[in-house]
């Protein structure tokens, strides 16, 4: 599945995560990319609201969070890691928590898509004008084939 959307604001790119969210379930994995600003954890804040969870903000100093909810949601930001070896992301040790969370990695490109076949990429990019992003959405795996938000 592969899909482009437009999106003119913080706030619908919020209603996008939300919608997205609503669609996730434990186990599932999302990797987010993009230039720094774009909208990597306006999304995530999208979807932690519908799974109940409001607060989210950028873990690129601690790395990774745990935030509790109607399925926990492991958020991770990889921004620190990219061009280290690969150890260095595997000792966050996220496989442990795949399988009972929804979990969001930004910056993960190359690093998290080895944690699971099945996983959802978005890539966020700027567009014309200074609100307007264009969102890449591609299915990886029989969960993600149909997928539509």
């Amino acid at each position: 599945m592969s899909k482009q959307i437009q999106l003119d604001s913080i706030e619908a790119m919020h209603k996008f995560g939300a919608a997205l969210g609503a669609q996730l379930q434990a186990g599932d994995l999302i990797l987010l990319s993009g230039p720094l600003g774009a909208g990597k954890t306006a999304l995530t804040q999208g979807i932690g609201s519908a799974l109940g969870i409001f607060g989210i903000t950028s873990p690129t100093f601690v790395i990774s969070r745990i935030h509790p909810g109607k399925i926990p949601l492991v958020h991770v930001d990889a921004y620190r890691l990219q061009g280290e070896a690969p150890a260095i992301f595997d000792d966050l040790d996220l496989e442990s928590y795949l399988a009972t969370s929804i979990t969001v990695v930004e910056w993960g490109e190359g690093l998290a898509d080895r944690l699971a076949d099945q996983y959802l990429e978005i890539k966020i990019e700027f567009g014309e004008s200074d609100d307007l992003r264009l969102v890449s959405i591609v299915g990886h795996g029989e969960r993600f084939a149909g997928f539509s938000v």
